[in-house]
């Protein structure tokens, strides 16, 4: 008995620790389906968080450090975004990196948003 509770407490918290390192991502048609709403700016200095896009989920390493796969459903996702027009209607704004080690946080205190 005492086997079986280990096994499954070390399944949990292999389970929650991947769910919580992952940023997988869901683009959602309308703005209610969403957790954030996100606006994509021209130029680096203008985002709250710079993106890098992995191929694969395993790719993502770090906790909340800018570095998302998008998912083909929302069940799978960590976070629904939706991509707004204009940047006073979102939550946060975004920009796409080339490599990897430009992708995190510019304005933490967004951070929150994430977690």
């Amino acid at each position: 008995m005492k086997l079986i509770r280990f096994l499954i407490l070390i399944f949990a918290v292999t389970l929650f620790s991947h769910e919580s390192i992952c940023q997988n991502i869901h683009t959602v048609e309308y703005p209610n389906q969403s957790d954030i709403k996100v606006f994509v700016v021209d130029y680096p200095n203008q985002s709250d968080l710079n993106i890098f896009l992995v191929d694969y989920t395993y790719q993502i390493t770090e906790e909340n450090e800018g570095l998302w796969y998008f998912v083909e459903y929302p069940s799978q996702a960590d976070k629904k975004v939706f991509f707004v027009d204009y940047p006073n209607q979102s939550d946060l704004k975004i920009y796409y990196v080339k490599y990897r080690n430009q992708a995190g946080w510019k304005n933490p205190q967004k951070k929150h948003l994430f977690d």
